[in-house]
């Protein structure tokens, strides 16, 4: 079933592709940026097993509304250095993120690398479905995440 385009980000890094990739593919970095500069990612949350069929997920604090968004999927794409793919569940307790029901609707995320002289272009894509109104706000939300990849890039 195709997904409807709701939204992508882009951005280029003065890091080399080796660098980008493994921002992208380990679990010790993920958990280091991959949430909005204001959150942070539940620690022991990351699961990356960056294969055909393999497993992602991570938790983002969110405090000041004191819940947990819980995200997960799996693997469908990997081209070293140029490509992921995985579907995206989200769930807002423990016990589903525990249960990681992978039967239910989902988005689908493609996130694209390219070396850019010397230099790493960077570009998320979600598709799926949102509620009217909801993908500029998730959107906005990567935009902060990109932000935060680039704090943990230029450490």
């Amino acid at each position: 079933m195709e997904l409807e385009f709701l939204y992508s980000v882009e951005r280029t890094y003065p890091v080399d592709l080796a660098t980008m990739w493994n921002a992208w593919t380990t679990e010790s970095a993920i958990e280091s940026w991959y949430h909005p500069t204001e959150l942070s990612v539940l620690s022991g949350s990351v699961v990356c097993e960056p294969r055909h069929g393999g497993r992602w997920s991570v938790a983002i604090n969110v405090p000041e509304h004191n819940f947990v968004a819980y995200f997960y999927g799996r693997y469908s794409a990997i081209e070293m250095h140029r490509k992921l793919e995985h579907s995206m569940f989200y769930v807002e307790t423990a016990q589903e993120f525990e249960d990681r029901d992978e039967s239910r609707p989902n988005h689908e995320v493609v996130i694209d690398f390219e070396d850019r002289d010397g230099q790493t272009w960077v570009r998320y894509s979600q598709f799926g479905e949102l509620p009217e109104g909801h993908a500029e706000r998730a959107k906005a939300g990567m935009e902060s995440y990109f932000d935060s990849l680039a704090a943990y890039l230029a450490k």
